[in-house]
């Protein structure tokens, strides 16, 4: 948000292996480490690279970041039905219902997930969750 000539001219350099984060709370966009929250939304800055040739918008709910809750998926379904950029979702992955949900058809426009302190607490198994996953696309 802060500097969004830079990310074009690295989308440019590095044709689709850019990824840009955007961080929101109640949709806002988050910046400052979270501290302030823009006027713009998590979309009116998604759209704005849609041109860009990022390679994917790597959603977070601050809100739900690390606290176990599950991904906010209705706000991360909602920007990926959106945008033409792929959307990977995060903050907030919990256990496996969150793998189901993942694989669930309402959320097919999304690219992935990020799981994060699940993992590091053992509520998430990583190979069971990516054998989900596999199955899934396979059948």
């Amino acid at each position: 948000m802060r500097n969004p000539a830079l990310v074009r001219d690295a989308a440019r350099a590095f044709p689709k292996r850019v990824a840009v984060g955007l961080d929101a709370k109640d949709g806002k966009v988050a910046v400052q480490g979270w501290a302030e929250t823009a006027e713009l939304t998590a979309l009116d800055i998604a759209r704005r690279f849609e041109d860009a040739g990022v390679a994917a918008i790597i959603y977070t709910d601050v809100s739900r970041d690390g606290m176990l809750k599950g991904i906010n998926w209705e706000a991360t379904i909602a920007l990926a039905e959106a945008i033409s950029i792929p959307v990977v979702a995060s903050g907030g992955f919990a256990s496996m219902a969150d793998v189901d949900r993942m694989i669930a058809p309402q959320a097919r426009k999304l690219e992935g997930a990020i799981a994060g302190r699940a993992l590091y607490d053992g509520r998430l198994d990583a190979a069971e969750a990516l054998r989900v996953v596999r199955a899934a696309r396979a059948g």
